[in-house]
C-alpha cells in the first residue's frame, strides 16, 4: 500500500483577485474550483490545476486578504515546484519577468533544470524540466509546447529530517538520491512524485501570507485511506478523523517534523457539482452551506476577471 504521490498543496495568499490574475493569467493554470474555507466561510476556498484540476496538478489557496506575512521556513514546506517541458526555460523567464515576477538563478538539480521564482506574495515556487502524464490546460494564456503540466514536488525543510524521512518511506516514498543537504523522496507514480527534503538549519517557519499550509498525498478511494489511517496511527501518527471536503475526502497529521501532512482521496473530483466546461465559473458551497449562501458571499470580495482568466488567452505566442 503505497501512495503515487502529491493530490494536492495547499497555500496561504493575501488579495485573492491577485491570486487569481497570477496562477491563472501568468502560470496559465485553470481556476477549476471556487468555494470557500468550510472552516471560515468569510475567506474563499481557490483551487488551480489543470482542465479539470486532476489530482498531481491543484495548487490550492486560502486568501485571508491582508493576513500576516508568513516566512517559509522549519517545519514547513518550503517550495512548490511544477513540471514544465524540456526546453521551456528561456520562455518561462522571459515570460515571468515580463509580468514583473521576482525570478532566480536558473540551476541543475539532480540532472534537471530548475527556476525558481515568487509569486505576488512572496511564496516560493520552481518550474523544473521535465516529462509527465499530465495535459496541459488547452484553454490558457500559456502556448501548449510550454505550458505548467502538473507537480514535479515539493521541498520540505523538516525539524527532525530523519523522522520525516521514516514517515515519507512509511507512505510509500522510496529515497532515491542525495546532494549536498537535499535528499531525494519518489513516489512510484506517473505524477507529482517527488519529495526533497533538506537536513540543513533555519529559522523555524512563520504561518500567514506566502506559505504552504500543507502537502496532501494520494489515496485511491475512501477504504484505501481507512487503511493508511489505521498505519499511520499504529505508527505513532496523531490523525484526524474523516473529513469531507467535498470534492475528496481528507484525513490530516503533523508530521514529526512540522509539517502538516493530508491523505487525499482521488475522488470525486471538481466535476462533483459543475462541469467540464464550467469549471470555477461561479461560487460552489457545499449542501450544508447552501443555506448560508447569500450571508457568505455578502462578506467575500469580487473575484475581478475570474471569470475571464478561464479563457483568457489573448497572450498566447509561441
Amino acid at each position: 500500500m503505497n501512495t503515487t504521490g502529491i493530490h494536492h498543496v495547499t497555500a496561504v495568499a493575501g488579495d485573492p483577485a491577485e491570486n487569481v490574475r497570477f496562477y491563472a493569467d501568468v502560470l496559465g493554470l485553470r481556476l477549476v474550483k471556487r468555494t470557500v474555507n468550510f472552516d471560515d466561510t468569510r475567506t474563499y476556498h481557490l483551487y488551480f490545476g489543470d482542465g479539470t484540476g486532476s489530482p498531481g496538478t491543484a495548487m490550492t489557496f486560502f486568501p485571508f486578504g491582508e493576513g500576516r506575512p508568513g516566512r517559509p521556513g522549519r517545519g514547513q514546506a518550503v517550495a512548490t515546484a511544477f513540471v514544465v517541458p524540456e526546453g521551456s526555460l528561456d520562455y518561462w523567464r522571459d515570460r515571468l519577468e515580463s509580468h514583473d515576477v521576482t525570478v532566480g538563478e536558473e540551476t541543475e538539480r539532480f540532472g534537471a533544470g530548475v527556476l525558481p521564482f515568487e509569486d505576488r506574495d512572496g511564496q516560493p515556487l520552481e518550474l523544473v524540466e521535465g516529462e509527465t502524464d499530465v495535459e496541459p490546460w488547452a484553454d490558457g494564456p500559456v502556448p501548449e509546447a510550454r505550458a505548467v503540466r502538473g507537480f514535479h514536488g515539493v521541498t520540505l525543510q523538516s525539524a527532525d529530517p530523519g523522522a520525516t524521512g521514516r514517515v515519507l518511506e512509511l507512505l510509500g516514498f522510496e529515497r532515491t538520491d542525495e546532494a549536498g543537504e537535499r535528499v531525494r523522496y519518489v513516489a512510484d507514480g506517473d505524477r507529482a512524485t517527488v519529495v526533497d527534503l533538506l537536513t540543513r538549519e533555519s529559522p523555524r517557519g512563520r504561518p500567514g501570507v506566502g506559505t504552504v499550509h500543507h502537502v496532501a498525498f494520494r489515496a485511491p478511494d475512501a477504504e484505501t485511506q481507512a487503511e493508511w489511517r489505521e498505519r499511520l496511527s499504529e505508527a505513532g501518527q496523531n490523525v484526524t478523523p474523516r473529513k469531507d471536503r467535498q470534492y475528496f475526502q481528507s484525513i490530516y497529521f503533523r508530521e514529526p517534523g512540522g509539517v502538516l501532512f493530508e491523505v487525499a482521496t482521488d475522488g470525486p473530483g471538481f466535476t462533483a457539482d459543475e462541469s467540464v466546461e464550467s469549471l470555477g465559473s461561479e461560487l460552489k458551497l457545499p449542501s450544508w452551506l447552501e443555506a448560508d449562501r447569500e450571508e457568505i458571499t455578502a462578506h467575500l470580495p469580487p473575484l475581478d476577471g475570474a471569470a475571464e482568466a478561464e479563457v483568457g488567452a489573448s497572450e498566447v505566442s509561441d
